[in-house]
């Protein structure tokens, strides 16, 4: 045992290969190809020579795919709802939406999907979308932050965490209780958001001859049908097809429905704006925001901040997903914490930098159905990129993918019902009760990010949850980094006037 494990450990990937025919079944083969990958960190590595494609591959691709576009979409919809609603002089809608959509699926999939996690270093997981941020954007828009300064700061924390190996540590300033709270906010926050988008559209869509409201029913039929398949998949152990199944089934049942009529195909073929000018360069073109100022930077402060605290517990939680799923002797392949981080934060400016709007984390809809197909990341990396570059100069595709039935289903069961089975989950006990619900309060009273601020703080000091909690952590931990984080989040909303709304103080600057 010991000889044939130095042999693998001297031999390279191409001459350990063997052909699937040599197994007795399709699984032995791929837990084989798992075992035998070397990944060169920063390197080149090749296919044939360090990895090979299989028709595994397909499947993490097609739902990556399916996945971000719609949660792009919604990223995009929701900038142009929030900062419509939030500056007079700006008028966005869904065509604005769908062009940002498209600048982020070409450049950025080719640059961080095919070449940065397909060639350049496969154990960095694919930099996708920052799902629990998506029912926050329009309050960031309303507290008057830059879409391009949160990317700054995002990208500038991000690298330091990766630099000095921070992931880990706001793990465990972050308690189960806390942090199950925060995702049970958010989950059902948006799921409800979700459902009520469905039956707005549902309820306005005018049939021909008809009248608002006569194909309310469209709503309700297409969420009964998606909980009876989420439920059904969650039963098989199938969820990560919840994406692209529950989304087709929204878009199968609103056509066979007579909704089809609302499905209007207006993104011609082609390629967007990809001159970053365009999109930063004034307050007339593109985002009509021109380039951020300090007001932009501070109201953008404790969204970065929180974003970027979410990261590693998703990051974390990719990786277990690979370990409960890959065989042993397979550590060479699981996604490295820190330079995912890394990848994620460079993305995240330079996407951004180029007219792009989206918030980047792990993408987990793509890694959740590697891990369960047992493939690694390139392959499924490459083919996922190309994919998202030809559906973004296709157009049409995106049409569908913004339809309320496809996006809002879409969102709902790969984001917000995740987030919220996720946060129960993490509550364990009585304590965790404890501080979780502390934080949902904290939450409805103020905001998220303050309420996750808050509650870090009177948890790691045993105020709430686990009275021995202080006692496992250093006095930085325990009060200096929670006491400078709630300090900044407070200070940057008191600046920005994020507390007007429901306390009745004015901005600052």
């Amino acid at each position: 045992m010991t000889e044939q494990t130095t042999e693998q450990q001297e031999k390279s990937y191409r001459e350990l290969h063997r052909p699937a025919s040599e197994f007795d079944t399709r699984s032995d083969y791929l837990d084989h190809e798992l075992q035998i990958m070397k990944p060169r960190r920063f390197g080149l590595n090749l296919p044939g020579r360090d990895f090979n494609f299989e028709w595994e591959d397909l499947v993490p691709a097609i739902a990556g795919t399916i996945g971000i576009i719609a949660m792009y979409s919604a990223v995009m919809m929701s900038w142009a709802e929030g900062l419509t609603q939030a500056w007079d002089h700006i008028q966005l809608g869904k065509e604005f939406a769908i062009e940002v959509s498209r600048v982020e699926m070409l450049l950025p999939a080719l640059f961080f999907c095919v070449i940065a996690s397909g060639f350049v270093n496969p154990r960095a997981n694919l930099a996708g979308n920052h799902g629990p941020m998506i029912p926050l954007i329009g309050a960031i828009a309303l507290a008057g932050a830059h879409p391009l300064a949160l990317a700054i700061l995002l990208g500038v924390f991000g690298l330091l965490l990766s630099y000095f190996k921070g992931g880990s540590r706001l793990v465990n300033l972050t308690g189960n209780g806390v942090a199950g709270g925060l995702l049970v906010f958010l989950g059902f926050s948006g799921a409800m958001s979700q459902i009520g988008n469905i039956q707005n559209w549902a309820t306005g869509i005018v049939p021909d001859g008809g009248a608002a409201g006569d194909m309310g029913y469209v709503g309700l039929v297409v969420l009964a049908a998606v909980i009876v398949l989420y439920a059904l998949l969650a039963r098989l152990g199938k969820r990560w097809l919840a994406i692209p199944a529950c989304a087709t089934a929204g878009l199968v049942i609103a056509l066979a429905l007579g909704a089809g009529f609302d499905l209007k195909f207006e993104t011609e073929m082609g390629l967007p704006n990809l001159n970053p000018v365009y999109w930063w360069g004034s307050t007339t073109e593109g985002w009509m925001l021109g380039l951020p100022n300090l007001q932009h930077f501070l109201a953008s402060l404790p969204f970065a901040i929180l974003a970027v605290a979410m990261w590693s517990p998703d990051f974390l939680g990719h990786r277990i997903f690979q370990e409960l799923n890959y065989p042993k002797g397979t550590e060479k392949v699981l996604m490295d914490v820190d330079d995912t981080m890394t990848m994620c934060s460079i993305r995240q400016m330079v996407g951004t930098a180029l007219g792009g709007g989206n918030i980047t984390s792990s993408w987990g809809t793509y890694m959740i159905p590697a891990a369960i197909a047992k493939r690694p990341i390139p392959g499924g990396a490459i083919l996922l990129g190309l994919l998202t570059m030809t559906v973004a100069i296709l157009g049409s595709p995106m049409d569908v993918a913004v339809w309320p039935p496809v996006m809002r289903v879409a969102l709902l069961v790969g984001v917000f019902l995740p987030l919220l089975e996720a946060g129960v989950q993490m509550i364990q006990d009585e304590k965790d009760a404890q501080a979780a619900g502390i934080c949902v309060f904290a939450a409805a009273v103020t905001n998220p990010v303050l309420a996750w601020a808050l509650t870090m703080l009177l948890d790691n000091n045993g105020l709430i949850g686990d009275k021995n909690r202080p006692s496992k952590l250093s006095k930085l931990d325990r009060i200096i980094i929670p006491a400078s984080v709630l300090i900044i989040c407070f200070a940057a909303m008191l600046a920005v006037g994020m507390l007007e709304s429901k306390w009745g103080i004015p901005a600052l600057l």
